[in-house]
Order: C-alpha cells, then structure tokens, then sequence
C-alpha cells in the first residue's frame, strides 16, 4: 500500500484454511472489491505453529485489512458482490476464522 493514504480502521483475523487452491481463488476474487471499498491487504502470514489462542478453532493464517473507515469494512462485508465470493469459494476454502483485532489507526495519513 505504500503510496496510498494510511488506512484508518484495521481489522486483523487468524483463519484455518484447508484448501489453499480454492482460498488463492477466493483472494484473486475478492481484492477487486476490496479495493472498491477503499480496502487492501497490509500483512498475509502462512502459520506453521499457534502457541496460544484464546479460541478453539485451529489457525494457519493470519493477515490484516486496512480500510478507509469502519464504514468502508462494513460496507464490504455487506457488498452481495463480495457474499457471493465468499459463499462460492471462502467457505469451501476455510473452516475457521477468528477475528483478532480490529482498531481505529492513529497515525495521521501520508501526505
């Protein structure tokens, strides 16, 4: 993302995802209307080991989105476009997914 003005509103998720072809499609699918929504992905981990979870559901995955506002991530989410992705190939692809974190970013944008 570098160039672009600093997200404002960070969402981090650890998720298991058990087909990884089916998942690379879901992403190929899915960043163009994240980036509709002002979005993008800032971090993308492949996680070999979890040594603690406050949750249950196994993690091989971790990444964060970075978003405009907090309304720009719901927007997404709620986007029929994006439900369709998700429904086709997400969760097909994933078994689990946890979120995190989610914060507003308090450091001012690039100029």
């Amino acid at each position: 993302m570098a160039g672009e003005p600093a997200p404002r509103y960070v969402v981090a998720y650890g998720a298991q995802v058990d087909d990884p072809a089916t998942y690379g499609r879901y992403r190929a699918a899915m960043t163009p209307i994240l980036h509709a929504h002002g979005g993008g992905f800032r971090y993308d981990f492949e996680v070999s080991r979890v040594l603690i979870s406050e949750t249950a559901p196994p993690i091989n995955r971790v990444f964060m989105i970075g978003f405009p506002s907090r309304a720009a991530a719901v927007a997404l989410f709620a986007d029929p476009s994006y439900l369709a992705v998700r429904r086709a190939l997400f969760e097909p692809a994933v078994s689990s997914i946890t979120q995190l974190a989610a914060y507003d970013d308090p450091r001012p944008s690039e100029p």
